[in-house]
């Protein structure tokens, strides 16, 4: 596929822990929208803007961090939602300091409307931008930004 010119061509999507269960675990917060189905949205607006993405969805930290260090040369633009490895995880900063490459951080629920311990983002200080409380319209916001950024 051709690089559109002033677009990226690639974008990796990363669902961290316990996105799998999106649409059954606590709808209430998250809704009933499925990883499934919000990754077919995002790949329908890459297609669009001839532009290719590659999703990977892990409980695990390591896989998240395997992963990130696979991309490096290979994604031109990240669109991340760590879950709670947000506020944890110091190695997934680093892998993500490593590989640099840009990337939104992208929460479902309004995590500042939440539990203090979520007010806390080791993540969105390298961050472009930060997305949360929009639902899965803020993965889609992300990666429409990231299809037009340029550095």
């Amino acid at each position: 596929m051709s690089e559109p010119s002033g677009h990226l061509s690639r974008i990796l999507v990363l669902h961290g822990p316990n996105l799998n269960l999106l649409g059954k675990r606590e709808p209430e917060i998250y809704g009933t929208t499925t990883l499934e189905q919000i990754n077919q949205e995002i790949t329908r607006i890459c297609r669009e803007k001839g532009a290719n993405c590659d999703f990977f969805q892990s409980n695990h930290e390591g896989a998240l961090i395997d992963r990130l260090h696979q991309s490096k040369g290979l994604a031109d633009f990240l669109v991340i939602n760590p879950g709670a490895f947000t506020h944890t995880s110091i190695a997934l900063r680093d892998a993500i300091s490593a590989i640099s490459v840009p990337f939104i951080e992208v929460h479902l629920s309004n995590v500042y409307a939440r539990e203090a311990f979520r007010h806390k983002s080791l993540l969105s200080d390298l961050a472009v931008g930060v997305i949360t409380g929009l639902g899965p319209q803020g993965y889609y916001a992300a990666v429409q930004y990231g299809l037009d950024y340029k550095p």
